[in-house]
């Protein structure tokens, strides 16, 4: 079966699917979107990103492009259609199709689009090895913590760290690290993580939140703080988190071996956790 993907009410092959020109999201970037992780047809973290996609679009006033029972409905069915065993959905709403103006236009009826990808989470091959971070400055807007489509900061910042052999970017602003290019960033020092604590300078990570909740189960110890390019070459280990990674150790930062083990303990057992709560959702639900 071909690939399907969703376009403002319809299922429609790739080559089929077409927004306007007009559209407000290629225009401004006037537009939010998600990445939701699928394990076992099931989406994961679903109330989560019900919550954050909601705020976002408040914070920029836009409007669901239908209820929230068919806007879910939609996505399942892009997951049947598509028979994703495991990956992610990625999904877009714009503001709409009006005529090039700044201020937000009346009565338009905003753009919904959505597709399906393949991806390896459970068994990503980088969970034992550690990934290579390079530090990059942060260039980004001050409201970060809307999931906007204004993503030209942190791909620069993501093609500044692989064109210097990196795997991500950790954006630097002041001193202090605030996330990664498309990752919430960790250290552990003293058996205590570490991460900054969420404002409008960070995206509020769904997996960061998870994370934090596995780790008071735990007993382990948080400090939500803002951390140093300094620090993080002294930790004791270091991970990042995403919605197609969820839980990854690093192994360097600029160059500098973190700690002694890869991956350290705090991240293996993070990581461990976090995908025994994955799996026992997607085997209730599938």
């Amino acid at each position: 079966m071909s690939h399907i993907v969703f376009v403002n009410g319809d299922f429609v092959t790739p080559t089929q699917a077409k927004v306007s020109i007009y559209d407000r999201g290629f225009l401004f970037g006037d537009g939010i979107y998600e990445v939701i992780p699928v394990i076992k047809n099931v989406l994961i973290d679903r109330e989560y990103f019900f919550q954050r996609i909601e705020r976002s679009m408040a914070e920029m006033e836009l409007e669901w492009p239908c209820d929230q029972t068919e806007f879910l409905s939609v996505l399942l069915e892009l997951v049947q259609r598509n028979n994703l065993q495991e990956g992610y959905i990625y999904l877009q709403i714009t503001r709409g199709e009006a005529e090039r103006d700044f201020p937000y236009p009346q009565d338009i009826k905003p753009t919904f689009v959505a597709f399906t990808a393949n991806r390896d989470i459970l068994q990503n091959p980088l969970a034992d090895t550690g990934v290579d971070i390079i530090t990059v400055e942060d260039l980004r807007w001050k409201r970060r913590d809307i999931k906007s489509l204004n993503l030209l900061a942190q791909c620069m910042a993501k093609q500044q760290a692989r064109s210097k052999g990196g795997f991500e970017g950790w954006m630097v602003e002041d001193g202090f690290i605030t996330e990664g290019a498309s990752s919430s960033a960790f250290i552990v020092k003293n058996h205590n993580i570490i991460t900054r604590p969420l404002s409008s300078s960070i995206l509020p990570g769904i997996r960061r939140r998870v994370i934090l909740e596995i780790a008071q189960e735990q007993g382990i110890e948080v400090e939500e703080r803002a951390f140093t390019v300094e620090e993080s070459l002294c930790a004791d280990e270091a991970f990042l988190s995403s919605a197609t990674t969820l839980v990854l150790p690093v192994k360097t930062i600029d160059g500098q071996k973190i700690g002694t083990d890869i991956p350290g303990p705090i991240s293996r057992h993070v990581r461990d956790l976090y995908l025994e709560a994955v799996l026992e959702t997607a085997n209730k639900i599938s």
